[in-house]
């Protein structure tokens, strides 16, 4: 354990134990010595004078023990750890086990440093999240001249300097200048990003080697950076069913403990007249019986599974949702934006004859030149054409059919065929189920058909396959397209259900049906959406998650986890980190109980005394601990040949 691992305080406190540690092993050496020799008579032989010399040691290790106790029992709020250390450790001095009592305080607040360190690696994660909060921004003014200000006082419209090691402060959009961007921080993704002018930026990236200048686009508190922390710090109060199942058994178990220790001091002393003997049994049962094991590692099991998932970009805004990850039975994802990318693309070309593939896509273009559509801009696209064309004079848009252009002695037809038909003419249909079919034709004369399809994201399929051997039972997705275009993407993901043509309200009932069905089996659902229309879904479900980076305000806002990068990679592995999470956490407390209820029935017995105890109080605390810091373990749930998406192994060959 190095000392740049620990903070100023963990300092002291190591630097204490370790001085009690020290003048303790010279008590009891010498104590022990002196027995040998015959030497321990007179004023040394005197059980007060050993218990002062003792305590010497009890008080530098425990004092703050001590000092908690006694402001509890002031405040009547005594049933907690410092209370039953305090009365055991005084019982044991009592009885004459002084050696012991000292021994007990100084494991004990071993074990308490070892779990203050345990817990502040396991924020290590989370804190290095919670850097990514700039301190400053520059802001340009007419005149040329920057001044350093608050973040809090950028307001929208102002043009602020980054310069190259900076944090952006706001959102915005870089209208000057070009650079690589490190966004680990906020995705888990290692390699930078190109941004030049016009591209939208995060707050809460760093700028790479280039002066980049951008346009506030959001306030401060509307960024991404604030609103990340905001779903950092707001984590930490959502507690899981099993935390809150031992903050009950905690209530419950402690007085109980206490009230068990009393009467197996009290009774028995009654009965036997050996008031020592079972005061020493009550002390160890005391010290057995203290839960900080439980009441320290199942809460460090979930905090180190909230840093796991952060560090590999995805937000988990409580531990209960990280419970709920581990129990999902059904996914239900939105199809445009989510499993693809939401941009449309001629895919294939069918010019007739006589035809060129570009004479065909620059008529359709010409066309489409005023429309905002994205089948209209991906057609312009292809064709290689910006929008306003030059003598375009008038455009119909016939609902539900296509558009009729009109420019000179020009009259171009884009739609489907059913505007073909309604024009008399005549068209071979074209057969392709995941796209959608655009017809052109100029003064009554066919030219062709373009196809048009939304993209697949590369590594959907594969995610979807990771999901299902993560326990996951389920696929649906849910599509406002068309019955042909769903069931094609459906069928090539390895969907196992498609429900398409939904309105977003339709996506809620359909929702709502699916949860009716998992309720019935004590099952879990999760609803993955990105778009603004998926906010009511998402917060429907057990557990909504967010495509995070591109998605929409209110999808994030609703949503219970979010991805950042967009990486649909991410969803099968948080349900591995969730899973082994809650298995860590079970593990810790069938492991603590099952040994403090046996060492506790032989304490009662007489068949273990204070070292047992020791051992049941700390020992498993520190092993539990131990168990708990698995999740930092970052190999440990990752798959070891996890296949790249394409578009990551593009921009690992590219860096």
């Amino acid at each position: 354990m190095k000392n740049s691992s620990l903070t100023k305080k963990q300092r002291k406190e190591r630097n204490r134990i370790v001085l009690a540690l020290i003048i303790y092993v010279i008590i009891v050496a010498g104590e022990h010595i002196l027995k040998r020799m015959g030497l321990l008579t007179g004023v040394f032989s005197s059980h007060w004078v050993l218990m002062i010399l003792y305590l010497l040691p009890y008080f530098i290790a425990g004092g703050d023990v001590v000092k908690n106790a006694l402001i509890g029992i002031k405040n009547l709020q005594m049933l907690d750890e410092s209370f039953l250390m305090f009365i055991a450790t005084m019982g044991a001095f009592v009885v004459g086990e002084n050696a012991e009592a000292c021994a007990v305080m100084l494991f004990y607040q071993i074990g308490e440093f070892f779990q203050d360190y345990a817990v502040n690696k396991s924020r290590g994660s989370i804190k290095d999240l919670m850097e990514i909060a700039p301190e400053y921004a520059n802001l340009l003014h007419d005149d040329g001249s920057v001044e350093t200000i608050d973040p809090d006082d950028v307001e929208i419209g102002n043009i602020l300097v980054i310069r190259p090691g900076e944090k952006v402060p706001v959102d915005g959009v870089v209208v000057d200048g070009a650079s690589m961007v490190d966004t680990a921080a906020l995705t888990g993704e290692s390699v930078p990003r190109s941004v030049g002018k016009d591209d939208e930026i995060l707050s809460g990236c760093i700028n790479g080697e280039g002066l980049l200048k951008i346009r506030a686009s959001k306030e401060y508190e509307d960024s991404t950076v604030s609103r990340i922390l905001e779903m950092v710090e707001d984590a930490t109060s959502k507690k899981s069913r099993t935390e809150n199942f031992i903050t009950r058994f905690a209530r419950w178990y402690t007085p109980l403990v206490v009230l068990g220790a009393v009467i197996l001091a009290v009774i028995p002393s009654i009965i036997t007249r050996d008031p020592l003997t079972w005061i020493y049994r009550a002390c160890t049962f005391l010290v057995i019986s203290c839960p900080c094991a439980l009441v320290i590692s199942v809460p460090l099991s979930f905090f180190g599974g909230i840093g796991a998932a952060s560090r590999e970009g995805v937000l988990v805004k409580g531990s209960n949702y990280l419970e709920l990850m581990a129990e999902l039975d059904t996914v239900v994802s939105d199809k445009t934006g989510t499993l693809t990318k939401g941009e449309f693309t001629v895919t294939k070309t069918s010019p007739a004859s006589g035809v060129t593939e570009q004479e065909l896509l620059e008529t359709a273009a010409f066309a489409e030149g005023l429309s905002t559509h994205p089948i209209a801009a991906s057609i312009r696209r292809a064709a290689g054409k910006s929008g306003n064309p030059a003598g375009l004079e008038s455009v119909d848009n016939v609902s539900g059919r296509g558009l009729i252009a009109k420019s000179g002695g020009r009259s171009i037809i884009v739609g489907n065929a059913k505007m073909m038909q309604e024009h008399g003419i005549s068209c071979s249909e074209e057969r392709d189920d995941a796209a959608t079919i655009v017809y052109v034709a100029e003064n009554g004369k066919y030219l062709g058909a373009i196809a048009i399809s939304d993209v697949v994201k590369p590594e959907a399929a594969e995610a979807i396959r990771e999901m299902k051997e993560e326990g996951v039972r389920q696929v649906v997705m849910l599509t406002g397209d068309r019955k042909q275009v769903g069931e094609a993407i459906g069928s090539r993901l390895g969907i196992d259900h498609t429900y398409s043509e939904l309105l977003p309200d339709g996506k809620v009932q359909k929702v709502e049906e699916l949860l009716n069905e998992e309720r019935e089996n004590k099952k879990k659902l999760a609803f993955l959406g990105d778009g603004i229309n998926d906010a009511p879904v998402l917060a429907r479900a057990d557990v909504g998650i967010a495509m995070g980076s591109l998605g929409s305000d209110a999808a994030i806002e609703a949503a219970d986890v979010v991805i950042m990068d967009d990486n649909l990679d991410r969803i099968p592995l948080v349900i591995r980190i969730a899973r082994r999470t809650v298995r860590i956490a079970r593990e810790n407390i069938v492991f603590a109980i099952a040994v403090k209820l046996i060492i506790l029935l032989l304490g009662a017995l007489g068949l273990a005394g204070m070292w047992a105890a020791v051992f049941a109080d700390v020992g498993v605390a520190i092993i539990c601990i131990i168990n708990s810091m698995r999740m930092l373990n970052r190999k440990a749930f990752q798959r070891k040949s996890l296949p790249e998406s394409g578009e990551r192994k593009l921009k690992k060959e590219a860096a």
